[in-house]
């Protein structure tokens, strides 16, 4: 029985045509797998499927995942990103608690880190997942040595809107998305002037493990919420209606902004 599967014309020019034939024809497509974005089991011989492929600068992963969940798509990542995908596979990457789970980056010595906190945020009457991402310490402008912080002047100018309450959804910010791959959280990319591959403005040390209500809000919608506020401004919240006041008090006081953006993968 030829399974039910999805090849989209950019991954079959990816993998070329005598691969994606096999595929289609069943040679070389599992019966059973776990679909890479909603992370459940799903059968390509009772379901439409869809056929991921991750591309690196090296190499090259194929994954399937629910039709009903994402088309089959191609989803750049960098080389480290995509090891971590496959260690999410292989069941080799730690697990993190949600709803607040923090992410690093590795920045050049004397700069802050960003932490990074996801949760379901009620935003007006409607739940969005989202992301806050607050430095560990001031934020310099770049060339400035100064002691002066100016994230979210940085953010301002880069697209970032003022966040007066959480009544409204924040507009979406071109260029910018967030990538989750193989059900993980992986980076929040940039994208560039005139064109050209996005890169990480945020990126995961290790891919976080998010919740599956917050994969689930995500995948719906097809786009995160991704809140920002100076060192000390949210602090490590316990329980996600605490992150909501904790970011409804930074708004009030000036101290938040934010913007919507799409999901990149899956």
């Amino acid at each position: 029985m030829s399974p039910l599967l999805d090849v989209s014309d950019d991954v079959r020019a990816e993998i070329g045509d005598e691969e994606a034939e096999r595929l289609l024809a069943g040679d070389n497509a599992p019966s059973s797998y776990d679909c890479t974005s909603c992370r459940t089991p799903g059968n390509s011989e009772q379901e439409r499927t869809s056929t991921v492929l991750f591309v690196a600068e090296e190499t090259a992963v194929l994954a399937f995942a629910h039709a009903s969940c994402i088309p089959s798509q191609v989803v750049s990542v960098s080389e480290e990103q995509l090891k971590g995908a496959v260690k999410s596979i292989t069941g080799e990457s730690p697990s993190q608690p949600m709803p607040a789970a923090d992410g690093e980056v590795r920045p050049a010595p004397g700069q802050a880190v960003l932490g990074v906190t996801c949760g379901q945020i009620l935003v007006g009457d409607e739940l969005h997942a989202a992301i806050v991402v607050e430095p560990t310490g001031p934020i310099a402008r770049p060339g400035s040595d100064g002691p002066g912080d100016d994230f979210l002047p940085l953010l301002i100018e880069a697209g970032f809107m003022p966040v007066i309450d959480l009544t409204d959804q924040p507009a979406t910010l071109p260029g910018w998305s967030v990538l989750l791959a193989m059900g993980q959280l992986h980076a929040v990319l940039q994208g560039q002037q005139g064109g050209g591959q996005p890169v990480a403005w945020w990126q995961a040390h290790q891919p976080l493990t998010v919740t599956d209500g917050w994969r689930a809000c995500a995948n719906q919608r097809q786009s995160v919420v991704v809140f920002a506020a100076p060192s000390g401004a949210i602090g490590q919240q316990p329980r996600e209606d605490m992150l909501r006041d904790a970011l409804e008090k930074a708004a009030a006081g000036g101290l938040l902004v934010a913007a919507t953006m799409p999901l990149a993968g899956t």
